[in-house]
């Protein structure tokens, strides 16, 4: 992460990115399966710092409307008073703790540029939790005769037991991760499976979209429309960017602003524009436009605090808290491998290997238990509407999803900046929304690619995971009292569950795919699992020969450091999140060293 030297040189290095990129007029095109178009910035390339902390910044934004809403939602059913300066706290401790799983990821877990921010699913379950627990706020005596101390004690204890149960909760996923049980079931994970999962991310979130479009489709309409002319219309146009330097002076090169920071640019556009009409009143009082509608929480937002676990008081376990957070555990987990397929297809690589999966989920694991400590009001996970901003700004670095967690660390510790953001506008937001997860739509059904779509079984299974995954989600949502077990533990798991569109899809799917009769040629199973068992570097599913071990070969999933030593200490490929683990039920073939001897990894 350490930044050029030479500022000339690194923005010349930007003018000519794209035309290295492109292949010699001689050279095989690129597989259309490892590398999308015009990618200006793969995994691994290190974009100058300067560039990088733009990329970084686009990303926080994009991530931090919808997961600061998460804390604001759950405070009014805690009883909080709206100038309660736990508001402020609340929304800058979930930046701060998605900055420290963003750069947990980026760094050590599956090392693509996986944004981490809070978790839409764990809202349901904290509802239910909440209301199930204590009685609503406008029958509760403390509305109107507690005193502060009181009133501040009675949502902090509805608190703590959300705290408890997220952050036992998070301990069944980092058992999930980190002894390679999600490794175990990518055997059976297909391009079938994949596609719903993937589509249905997308799919399954126009109704959040469609929401806060509907506050003000104007401003939703303006801030889509700048989008697609940004990023598709004016993605080539170059522009001058003048530079200084002591050998050359003032000088110019030639930029592609509009590809790579097409969804920061629209953003504050749009931003600048509703504050223009706030500051003119052409936005009414209470228009959902307008830019001042939090500024009491800007007000109380201390400008500098640490956040820390037990800041609220210890958290309470509650049996039932923790099985119904399970449910948001295990969605998280299939919507989170289905990210990690996208992503890599995004960025231009081979699909993660076991290790690089066991270790991601993991890591999502970390930073639920550190949300659940510190006091978020939700968990992470991984935030699919950042792969789509990858895909329209060409830009997938490592080092750009390292910042943007740099990013959000600073803003969660600095109060006031991070609360600034709260004012974007929802309508704005909702704009964003409509490109981000039109192209997370996409990316799910370009898997396609790989499966026989003139077969009528692979018709059928696609299309009947994608329409029953939208559908039961919604009959049930509608009829949340349909499922009756007899156990309100059982119930409440399984309605989680099922109201989750990528869950049911993609389970669908997983059923179909591998129980209907069909040939792996017909299923697309042979290439996908080509994708799948052989990164970059020849590390078959993470796996490495005595030859290559000695070779030091080189994949983008490997640790950032250690890797000779690992590829020298035999017995660590039998850890599932060790790069050179080999999976559980795989005999290895021996071979022979140049010494004659023969080793078993």
């Amino acid at each position: 992460m350490s930044p050029n030297n030479d500022d000339h040189t690194a923005m010349d290095e930007v003018a000519v990115r794209e035309e290295e990129k492109r292949p010699a007029p001689s050279a095989q095109p690129p597989s259309s399966s490892t590398a999308p178009s015009r990618l200006l910035y793969g995994l691994e390339d290190n974009p100058p710092w300067f560039l990088s902390l733009l990329y970084g910044f686009q990303h926080y934004l994009v991530m931090v409307g919808s997961t600061i809403s998460m804390p604001i939602l759950l405070t009014s059913i805690m009883c909080m008073a709206e100038d309660d300066p736990a508001r402020g706290v609340m929304v800058s401790s979930i930046i701060f703790i998605s900055g420290i799983s963003t750069l947990l990821q980026t760094t050590f877990g599956v090392r693509l540029p996986i944004i981490q921010g809070g978790n839409f699913a764990y809202l349901v379950p904290s509802i239910v939790l909440l209301k199930s627990s204590f009685e609503p706020c406008t029958e509760s005596p403390l509305m109107n005769n507690a005193t502060e101390e009181a009133r501040t004690e009675a949502w902090q204890v509805k608190f703590r037991l959300l705290q408890g149960a997220i952050a036992t909760s998070s301990l069944v996923q980092i058992l999930v991760g980190f002894t390679g049980v999600v490794g175990l079931l990518l055997r059976y994970i297909t391009p079938l499976t994949v596609v719903p999962t993937i589509t249905l991310v997308g799919l399954s979130l126009f109704d959040v979209a469609s929401k806060k479009a509907s506050e003000d489709w104007l401003l939703c309409s303006m801030t889509f429309i700048l989008g697609i002319i940004i990023s598709q219309h004016l993605c080539e146009v170059r522009v001058p960017c003048p530079l200084y330097s002591r050998s050359r002076g003032f000088y110019t090169v030639s930029c592609q602003p509009f590809k790579t920071l097409s969804v920061l640019i629209m953003i504050l556009i749009s931003w600048c524009v509703c504050a223009i009409l706030t500051a003119t009143n052409v936005l009414p009082p209470g228009s959902p436009g307008r830019t001042d509608t939090t500024g009491d929480l800007i007000h109380n937002t201390p400008w500098f605090r640490v956040p820390y676990p037990g800041q609220f008081g210890v958290p309470i376990v509650s049996v039932a808290g923790s099985v119904g957070m399970l449910a948001c555990v295990f969605s998280s987990i299939i919507e989170s491998v289905g990210d990690y397929y996208a992503c890599a297809r995004v960025v231009g690589e081979k699909m993660p290997p076991k290790h690089a999966m066991n270790r991601g989920i993991g890591v999502e694991g970390i930073g639920c238990l550190l949300s659940g400590l510190v006091g978020t009001g939700s968990g992470t996970t991984s935030h699919s509407g950042n792969i789509g901003v990858i895909s329209l700004t060409k830009v997938g670095s490592r080092r750009m999803g390292q910042y943007s967690g740099a990013i959000m660390i600073l803003c969660g510790l600095f109060g006031k900046m991070g609360a600034a953001f709260v004012t974007i506008p929802g309508p704005v937001i909702a704009g964003v929304f409509m490109i981000k997860f039109a192209i997370i739509t996409a990316v799910g059904l370009s898997t396609l690619q790989y499966v026989n779509l003139n077969s009528s079984r692979n018709i059928f299974v696609v299309g009947f995971s994608i329409f029953f995954g939208l559908s039961f989600p919604k009959w049930l949502e509608a009829h949340p009292t349909a499922i009756q077990t007899g156990a309100a533990l059982a119930d409440q798991t399984l309605s989680v569950l099922l109201q989750t569109s990528m869950f049911v899809g993609g389970f669908i799917g997983l059923i179909l795919d591998n129980t209907i009769p069909g040939t792996d040629e017909e299923r697309g199973v042979v290439e996908w699992r080509a994708l799948v068992d052989e990164p970059e570097g020849g590390n078959k599913g993470g796996d490495l020969s005595s030859s290559e071990e000695s070779s030091g070969s080189h994949s983008p999933y490997d640790l950032p450091f250690g890797m000779s030593r690992i590829r020298n200490t035999k017995w660590l490929a039998y850890v599932p999140f060790c790069p050179t683990f080999r999976g559980f039920f795989r005999r290895d073939k021996p071979s022979i060293k140049q010494n004659g001897l023969i080793a078993f990894c």
